[in-house]
């Protein structure tokens, strides 16, 4: 549920980051840890792992493909902004997993400059909740410049426990 969640809250709506916040809020994004591969940082975050012949890993690769079905329509191609709403590539330079996660479950108000953007809750949108850690990967890595805008061409196989994951996620109430 909790990935349901998290993949809600990016797929449509506003992300403002907090000028105060120091770049890179999501911490050190280097993978230490895989498990079943997913990998997770130092402090147990997803992110991404991008190989030396730029290939992502899978859950990167199905971020992108979440990302581009549920939060471009708002957010625009790779996370680059619209005139709707802002740039999540940039956004994620200083957004934590939680915020992250929190914004795309609860939703988000922002009033600025004479200007309201709302980002609606996406708690119960399991297309975006079940896949809320591969949209975070994916964003994360186009925050740090990680993987280029489009698909990326070349990626990881999908691990077995995928499907598994997938079907009871979907499944869930």
């Amino acid at each position: 549920m909790r990935n349901v969640v998290c993949g809600v809250l990016l797929a449509c709506g506003v992300l403002a980051v907090p000028i105060a916040m120091a770049a890179d809020g999501a911490g050190d994004s280097k993978a230490v840890k895989s498990d079943d591969g997913k990998y997770m940082d130092a402090k147990g975050a997803p992110t991404y792992n991008v190989g030396p012949d730029k290939t992502v890993d899978w859950y990167t690769y199905s971020g992108f493909r979440r990302y581009h079905s549920e939060c471009h329509v708002c957010h625009g191609p790779d996370g680059e902004g619209s005139s709707y709403a802002p740039a999540l590539s940039n956004s994620l330079k200083t957004l934590s997993y939680e915020e992250f996660y929190g914004i795309v479950v609860g939703g988000r108000q922002n009033t600025s400059a004479g200007k309201e953007n709302v980002m609606p809750a996406f708690a119960d949108n399991k297309n975006v909740m079940c896949y809320i850690d591969d949209i975070y990967v994916y964003l994360r890595a186009r925050a740090n410049d990680a993987v280029p805008r489009g698909r990326p061409a070349k990626r990881e196989d999908k691990p077995a426990g995928f499907d598994k994951a997938e079907e009871n996620c979907m499944k869930a109430s």
